[in-house]
């Protein structure tokens, strides 16, 4: 084949070994496709670069004379080579559509055909209708040349109606990746029965391989980009659900608070009133300054139903203040308190400090006992500021207490857990009575 046809045959075929080497390249420097698909489109290149390579050579010795035996090995190859595409085309095919090859009646039908092909290119160098050889090594095609390489279209059509068969299996990206990379592939087989044009082929499986990549490759990302958008819903999603949570948690935190207000000891406002009563006769005065603490007291108490989050720590101070000298109004000299609260600049959930005390005085107040030294002090640490009131009451075990004092204490830790991500602990104190501490984190500071 010299002349211009075998001219334009050499330059086709060198066009498709440089696609065939450009195709290798964006496989494997290009992310993007999956472990599975990637080692596939390297070796379908491969095939093609030995194949394009083949061609060449082939091309190059017939402008020289060479041994007709020596061609015929370079044209048998070249057609084994050209062959193998198919097979792999059809396997790409059921791995994509989660078939098992195995088992597949296509695949079956491919190897029948594939195997039919295989002998029929070793019987055409024994048998003159295929091709034959002039005598300065030029070679022809014979009558039954059409038949040699009729398997070769016949499972490119094969491997085209199974694609069309599994539409309904495969995205529609990669439905029409194996249609565009097989209808050129099967066209150029069929005209290659009918014209000896070598390069055709090859050209047509580059091109339709790198169609069939692109397409495959944009599919791929789209996957990838839909199931990174699915985890970032289900990360949004989750985090609503952690706020909802949230803010669930902090209106039952809110709930708690209101009730300890609305459970406020009646016999506690009965003596109180009773005090006020009996001062009014003997110490006016004083009666006006119990007043206005008990009133202060109520105040913080009420305003506090309708505090949805934390408050600065010098308002619960000046709370609990109100109420410890309504109190000290009534026990006189069996209550002493003492104070040390240097640093107040963080904020708390309301109703934390109050309670506590006066579980304290409800607790551990004992008239036979001698006067309940109530001590609360404010402390600065390296990750926040602590809060303690130490009591020498009677004391009592939290950990092992199911009445009232316990069920109090574990409402005011859940809350401070919630709504400020701090912590309460009880312990005896040595010398008799009840140790509390609470931690405020530098977070939650003014």
């Amino acid at each position: 084949m010299n002349g211009p046809l075998g001219s334009l045959s050499f330059s086709l075929t060198g066009a498709a070994l440089l696609l065939s080497i450009m195709g290798l390249w964006f496989v494997v420097v290009i992310p993007g496709l999956d472990r599975w698909s990637r080692h596939f489109f390297v070796d379908y290149y491969v095939v093609f670069l030995l194949c394009d390579i083949t061609s060449i050579i082939e091309v190059f010795f017939q402008y020289y004379s060479v041994p007709a035996a020596v061609f015929i090995v370079l044209m048998a190859l070249e057609t084994l080579l050209l062959s193998l595409p198919l097979p792999m085309m059809t396997v790409y095919l059921l791995h994509c559509c989660s078939d098992d090859v195995h088992s597949s009646k296509l695949f079956r039908a491919v190897l029948g055909l594939l195997a039919v092909f295989v002998a029929l290119i070793i019987s055409a160098y024994f048998i003159d209708g295929f091709i034959y050889f002039t005598p300065d090594n030029q070679y022809f095609r014979g009558p039954l040349y059409p038949f040699l390489l009729a398997p070769l279209p016949m499972i490119a059509l094969l491997n085209l109606s199974g694609t069309l068969r599994r539409r309904t299996k495969m995205s529609k990206k990669a439905f029409n990746s194996f249609v565009i990379a097989q209808v050129p592939m099967a066209a150029a087989l069929i005209v290659q029965l009918f014209v000896e044009f070598f390069s055709l082929p090859s050209i047509s499986y580059v091109i339709s391989a790198m169609a069939m990549y692109s397409f495959i490759l944009s599919d791929q990302i789209e996957k990838d980009r839909r199931r990174q958008q699915e985890i970032v819903d289900q990360q949004r999603e989750i985090a609503e659900q952690q706020r909802e949570i949230a803010r669930q948690e902090r209106e039952i935190a809110h709930e708690r608070a209101s009730v300890m207000v609305l459970q406020m000891r009646p016999h506690f406002i009965y003596n109180t009133l009773m005090t006020i009563h009996s001062l009014c006769r003997f110490d006016p005065q004083k009666a006006r300054q119990v007043i206005m603490d008990f009133t202060n007291y109520l105040r913080r108490n009420f305003n506090a139903v309708a505090s949805d989050s934390t408050i600065p720590f010098s308002t619960e101070l000046e709370h609990t203040r109100a109420y410890l000298a309504v109190e000290q109004a009534q026990f006189d000299d069996m209550l002493v308190v003492n104070w040390d609260t240097p640093f107040t600049h963080f904020r708390l959930p309301s109703l934390t400090l109050q309670p506590i005390v006066e579980n304290a005085i409800k607790h551990g107040m004992n008239p036979y006992s001698g006067p309940l030294h109530i001590s609360v002090r404010t402390a600065q640490t390296d990750t926040g500021t602590e809060i303690i009131v130490t009591d020498n009451g009677t004391g009592f075990d939290p950990a092992s207490s199911k009445d009232e004092p316990g069920i109090a204490l574990n409402n005011i830790r859940q809350r401070i857990e919630l709504m400020c991500g701090g912590s309460m602990t009880i312990k005896p104190n040595e010398g008799g009575g009840t140790v509390v501490v609470m931690t405020i984190p530098n977070n939650a500071a003014q």
